[in-house]
């Protein structure tokens, strides 16, 4: 058309690479060929020209926030004549109505960041990747905080819930990690910051992270219930991170971990590897965060227990044992997450294990054999009948050979033979070896021998001999010190 208005539509033609009878048919009518088209009449009738307005714009007014699924089913259910092959019409029906129809929806505000502003934390659940510890599934979370303007994440295993004393730890692992505190700490509505229990269980729980936030100087904020976009800038990481480590264990090839620590190692990595891509705005934010205090502040909960006659004490429905010596003390626990330092006065005795109860509520036991074996001893019976006794043995090969010792023998002889081994593997210091012996007598299918294992692990400390230490006599000591005093005086 630029070249028709200086040539004849046959030159114009030719310049515009297109031939002379298509330019006189443009002469004749210049509008577009999609303008030429009309609209497209219905190829088939309409399945729901009879029902929409009279009873699928009812339900969609009377409830706006039914699924079209549902709407789908009810109206086959009304009119199976219909079939199955008007869903697809029906949604997209649905859908345009409801741009025109439909309710207000609410619109999400993005945000821009400050950096050295805003650290969030919160909790995933991690039971769906499948990681087993020494064959035992693990049932964690993952407490994972981080930095809203550049990136910056730290995540910590958790074996417990979303407690006070996991968010502690993790919080403050994270920020002992980044060298530096934002201005404010925000989560969801955590039960371990904003508690709705009870008056005084609330209060004492928030009054803890309040102080928690004010040692680091931090505001605490949260989002309003129920409302997890408002914690955005965590809650999309988070599925981003468990996606990566799923991907990380399908290239690992086993979700099968030795121990706790390897697992947290493992963790680590990746998080390090996704913290190396932010490394410039993560370098840039440490500049204005707030310095670190001098000390980090408690991440544990302390409790006062008395030990039993039963050798142990009960604390958040789990038993655990302690050396008998401790019978009839109040001890002062420290309660981690993953553990507890037991103290007597200001003296830390033993660290143990934490233990949680059953999700029904039943109670759980974590037991040490070394602290009860002594006893034991004198009255092997009471481990027939023991509450904890399945507890007691320190590895399965142990549980496996008393099955197999009661199947055999008499009652008492089995609970006897048992305790012994269990004493021989105490003092002889040989659990593990012991335990692949045991092992190798179940698959032949024989029981085991005591003084067989007695000698293998010998000496015996009832045979160890004496030694005699002959003592210098101490005039030998006085002539030394006459000589240095005459070589002081020459």
């Amino acid at each position: 058309m630029k070249y028709r208005q200086t040539d004849t539509p046959p030159v114009a033609a030719a310049k515009g690479s297109f031939s002379a009878s298509t330019a006189y048919r443009i002469e004749k009518d210049p509008r577009l060929p999609s303008h030429k088209k009309g609209a497209r009449d219905r190829r088939r009738p309409d399945p729901l020209a009879d029902v929409f307005e009279t009873e699928i714009v009812p339900m969609l007014k009377a409830a706006p926030g039914v699924r079209p699924i549902a709407i789908f089913e009810e109206i086959l259910r009304r009119h199976p004549e219909l079939g199955t092959g008007i869903r697809r019409t029906l949604e997209r029906r649905i859908r345009s109505w409801r741009a025109i129809h439909g309710e207000e929806q609410e619109v999400i505000f993005r945000q821009t960041h400050e950096a050295g502003q805003a650290g969030l934390s919160d909790f995933t659940d991690m039971g769906e990747l499948g990681v087993t510890i020494a064959g035992v599934p693990l049932d964690h979370r993952l407490y994972h905080f981080r930095l809203a303007y550049s990136g910056f994440e730290h995540a910590h295993v958790v074996l417990g819930g979303e407690s006070f004393v996991a968010l502690a730890e993790g919080l403050q692992n994270a920020l002992w990690s980044l060298g530096g505190t934002p201005r404010e700490h925000r989560t969801d509505s955590l039960s371990a910051a904003f508690c709705n229990l009870d008056k005084n269980a609330k209060d004492d729980l928030t009054r803890r992270y309040e102080d928690l936030c004010a040692h680091y100087g931090m505001t605490p904020t949260r989002n309003n219930r129920g409302i997890a976009h408002e914690n955005g800038a965590i809650e999309g990481p988070h599925g981003h991170l468990k996606r990566a480590i799923a991907d990380a264990l399908l290239l690992r090839g086993t979700a099968e971990f030795d121990d706790l620590a390897v697992y947290r190692g493992f963790i680590d990595e990746i998080v390090s590897r996704r913290n190396a891509r932010n490394s410039k705005r993560i370098d840039c934010e440490r500049g204005v965060l707030q310095p670190l205090p001098d000390r980090r502040t408690s991440d544990y909960e302390e409790v006062i227990v008395r030990v039993t006659s039963s050798g142990g004490f009960t604390l958040r429905k789990v038993f655990y044992t302690v050396p008998s010596r401790l019978i009839g003390h109040r001890l002062r626990v420290r309660l981690y997450d993953d553990r507890l330092d037991v103290f007597v006065g200001g003296t830390h005795l033993v660290t143990l294990p934490r233990g949680r109860a059953h999700p029904n509520g039943k109670h759980d036991q974590v037991v040490d054999y070394r602290h009860v074996i002594h006893s034991l001893r004198r009255k092997p019976m009471a481990l027939l009948n023991l509450v904890y006794r399945d507890r007691l043995f320190p590895r399965e090969a142990y549980r496996r050979t008393f099955d197999l010792l009661r199947q055999r023998l008499p009652n008492k002889k089995a609970c006897r033979l048992m305790v012994d081994l269990l004493a021989l593997a105490h003092e002889r210091g040989c659990e593990a070896e012991l335990a692949d012996l045991l092992a190798t007598d179940l698959d032949a299918g024989r029981l085991p021998d005591l003084n067989r294992l007695r000698i293998h692990f010998a000496p015996d400390p009832a045979h160890v001999p004496n030694v005699v230490v002959h003592l210098a006599p101490l005039a030998t000591y006085e002539c030394l010190i006459g000589a240095a005093q005459i070589g002081d005086a020459a």
